[in-house]
């Protein structure tokens, strides 16, 4: 079996060795507003032959106040943050890439049901535990799992260090390298989802809860709204105007 937590928010050398500590065979790191290039680069840097580090994009579609996540994997180029969700899913689709569902139906920023059944040809799992997630909110995540017919994954979400290693996803195959883990969720290949249980782990829940306030109030207002020059924005000449006519902002 091998073990792969598909969603973290950072990386750095004490990461790294806290989800070897914890059993884990790899990581997919997806951090917000950064750009492909630079989230390959540090991907490289802290993988090696005990953790594969895999880049992925949690691109923001919509606009601040109606966006829904999508976590993409296998991209060949960058894909920007603040355009339709129309537009994120066919350029998904144009490079043939992995679409997973984070956090599904939670809050105000993730796909509905019948969003997921619209772009279906393009998604290749849905996310059925998340730390940030009540109960009630995981457990609708495993109906919606089964009522689209897409495979489940989970993930610690991690925002804060301490949540590296609380979830994972077990996939049946021996994999080698971020092309064979990429392509395990392309062709949906069997795997398990599990996570820690006890006290620890409850604290943990709760302390990613709790910088969900944060993470979404004054952090990313200041990046959003007061800066004005997100690498990821669509206007940003890094993307050489290709997604001004999907751009929300």
């Amino acid at each position: 079996m091998f073990r792969v937590d598909p969603h973290v928010k950072l990386l750095g050398e004490r990461v790294a060795e806290r989800a070897k500590r914890r059993g884990l065979d790899a990581l997919v790191y997806a951090p917000h507003f950064t750009r492909l290039p630079e989230i390959r680069a540090r991907a490289r840097r802290f993988s090696d032959e005990d953790l594969v580090v895999v880049p992925g994009r949690e691109v923001f579609t919509g606009t601040w106040r109606n966006r829904r996540h999508v976590l993409m994997l296998g991209l060949s180029e960058p894909v920007p943050d603040f355009i339709t969700l129309r537009g994120a899913m066919a350029e998904l689709r144009r490079q043939d890439g992995v679409g997973l569902v984070p956090h599904p139906e939670f809050a105000t920023v993730s796909l509905s049901t019948d969003e997921i059944q619209r772009h279906r040809e393009g998604l290749h799992a849905v996310e059925t535990y998340n730390p940030k997630h009540r109960r009630q909110h995981n457990d609708r995540a495993r109906a919606i799992a089964r009522e689209t017919g897409l495979p489940a994954f989970g993930s610690s979400y991690a925002h804060l260090r301490g949540t590296v290693g609380e979830v994972w996803t077990e996939v049946d195959a021996p994999l080698r390298g971020r092309e064979s883990i990429v392509q395990a969720f392309r062709e949906g290949t069997d795997r398990r989802v599990f996570h820690r249980d006890g006290p620890a782990h409850a604290l943990r829940r709760h302390v990613e809860f709790a910088h969900l306030g944060y993470e979404n109030t004054w952090q990313k207002l200041d990046r959003v709204f007061l800066s004005g020059a997100e690498p990821t924005h669509p206007h940003n000449v890094a993307y050489e105007g290709r997604f001004d006519d999907v751009a929300v902002y």
